[in-house]
């Protein structure tokens, strides 16, 4: 046979695929209502194992065991987001435990942010917020997220991505761990500054302080200086208030402006981060499970079985719902070596019938999961 033959025998053979398929799903479909009335789970993994073991069991070429496993696997994926979907339509999918609303309200909200006066975080939530704001800060990010938890504030603004450092992963851990939701974003543009005491020269200076994170960003050009120490602070603003307060010609932080001006600074050289385009992104959170009708992206924190497959087979329900994933992070499993929590971010909201439906089938087949927030 020549190939025209044979591409013409394999468009058939393709169509008969094609056939038996829609076949199969109208089958699915009817499972979906049986489940529907039922009230039974759409994954039975006993069944499906059993499945897979038949389906083998039939195969002719010992070479061909492996892909037939692999397209039932896929075919069966289908079925269950067809009846993920059927479910979600007849609302036996439950409701999500989020409120909607127009509006966050802010007029008389108490605002927390971590670091001190001049810290990035403050700026983010001056600009979030506006001005006027009623707030106050804490050292720590648990702190911060203590006091909304507790009550004594109504939001908190926290940083959690640079685009040049990457993200903080401290903020990833604490948004498992405490009830906390994320509501809004605010990204502003980072521009450190050498800051140093009022009369300093940058040729007097032998030690810098700052974030771990502002040094690294800044890394090119503490690196054309050899002969200056290091020193980690937890904040920006912490840094330049050592400073000020040591009053020592050889010192000097990696700030913001802002900061120079509200300790008294001199600035020693602008823009020592090596990119112009950097900035951070904040997030705005609250203990409160509310989203505003007009969000576009969701927050979520999963984990899946340690097993081949599982976080390709999780991922399929965005591809499945047509949801784009902006965003993918991993966190280590505390006591659990060498397994990981995953972070996703994806455009959609709440009340979207295709995030509901990957919700769904997010919720039944993963091992475990947490809508982090809907902004």
């Amino acid at each position: 046979m020549d190939l025209s033959k044979l591409r013409e025998e394999l468009d058939r053979i393709d169509g008969q695929i094609v056939k038996l398929y829609e076949e199969r799903m109208e089958y699915c479909s009817q499972v979906a209502d049986y489940k529907i009335e039922t009230g039974r789970n759409v994954l039975d993994k006993a069944r499906e194992e059993e499945k897979l073991r038949k389906v083998r069991a039939l195969v002719h070429n010992e070479c061909n065991v492996h892909g037939v496993q692999e397209l039932f696997e896929q075919i069966m994926s289908m079925s269950r987001k067809l009846q993920y979907s059927k479910l979600t339509a007849h609302g036996a999918g439950g409701r999500l435990p989020f409120i909607g609303v127009d509006a966050l309200e802010t007029d008389k909200a108490r605002v927390v942010f971590q670091g001190a006066e001049g810290a990035y975080s403050q700026m983010a939530m001056m600009q979030y917020f506006g001005e006027s704001v009623n707030a106050f800060h804490v050292d720590t990010f648990r702190e911060a997220m203590c006091s909304i938890e507790e009550g004594r504030a109504d939001f908190a603004v926290l940083p959690i991505e640079n685009s040049t450092a990457g993200i903080v992963s401290e903020i990833y851990d604490l948004l498992v761990e405490f009830e906390n939701y994320i509501v809004g974003e605010q990204i502003i543009r980072i521009e450190h500054c050498l800051l140093g005491v009022p009369g300093a020269k940058q040729e007097q200076i032998r030690t810098v302080y700052s974030h771990p994170q502002s040094l690294m960003q800044s890394a090119r050009y503490l690196n054309a200086h050899e002969n200056w120490r290091q020193i980690s602070m937890q904040n920006n603003a912490f840094a330049a208030r050592r400073v000020i307060e040591d009053g020592d010609m050889s010192q000097a932080a990696i700030a913001s402006e802002q900061a120079a001006k509200i300790y008294g600074l001199d600035i020693l050289e602008r823009g020592v981060n090596q990119a112009d385009n950097n900035s951070t992104r904040f997030i705005i959170v609250t203990n409160q499970k509310i989203f505003l009708k007009n969000a576009s992206k969701v927050s979520l924190c999963l984990e899946v079985s340690h097993e081949s497959g599982s976080l390709y087979r999780i991922l399929s329900h965005f591809i499945y719902n047509n949801l784009n994933m902006c965003k993918i992070e991993s966190r280590p499993i505390e006591e659990r070596n060498w397994e990981y929590r995953f972070f996703i971010d994806f455009e959609g909201n709440l009340a979207d019938g295709a995030v509901k439906n990957a919700l769904r089938g997010l919720r039944e087949e993963a091992r475990s999961m947490k809508i982090l927030g809907n902004y």
